[in-house]
């Protein structure tokens, strides 16, 4: 079996050893939030960017007291009109509550599906709450993960913030 290599560091501002996992902070050239990486492994040099200092304090705040108000750093993910407009909508979700993909889909004026692949492209989780966003019988998946670490992590994360059904 071949062995994944190790991420380079130089792809990430900084990276954020979470209660989660190893998350990898991306920054766009004017040191606003591009994306958040769920990392299997650390890379072989921890980088440490000082632009990427408001989002650790943000994560350091998050998995503090997931909620309390956070200060979110400047975003700039690279998404569509509607990933956009989902991406507010998922902010405005309270921590330890949750929406159905039919009923952001509702607010939205969308369809469940079209909810359900925008929150699995999100490229910020974790900041951007898509693990607030459930199926109507369960929890559903996370980041396109129906089982395994990544539906793990949602879990832990929904428990975190007080979601009794997680």
């Amino acid at each position: 079996m071949k062995a994944t290599p190790l991420p380079d560091a130089i792809e990430y501002a900084a990276v954020h050893a979470s209660p989660v996992g190893w998350l990898g902070i991306r920054l766009d050239g004017h040191d606003r939030l591009r994306g958040l990486e769920l990392l299997e492994q650390p890379p072989r040099r921890q980088p440490v960017a000082s632009a990427a200092a408001p989002v650790l304090a943000a994560l350091e705040a998050y998995f503090a007291a997931p909620a309390s108000a956070l200060n979110l750093p400047e975003l700039a993910p690279l998404t569509t009109a509607f990933q956009q407009r989902l991406r507010q909508a998922l902010l405005a979700i309270p921590a330890g509550t949750v929406l159905t993909y039919a009923e952001l889909a509702a607010r939205l004026g969308s369809a469940p599906r079209a909810v359900g692949q925008a929150c699995r492209r999100n490229p910020i989780p974790v900041l951007v709450p898509c693990h607030r966003v459930v199926a109507r019988t369960g929890i559903g998946g996370y980041a396109g993960a129906t089982s395994g670490p990544r539906l793990a992590m949602k879990q832990w994360l929904l428990a975190h913030e007080g979601y009794p059904g997680a």
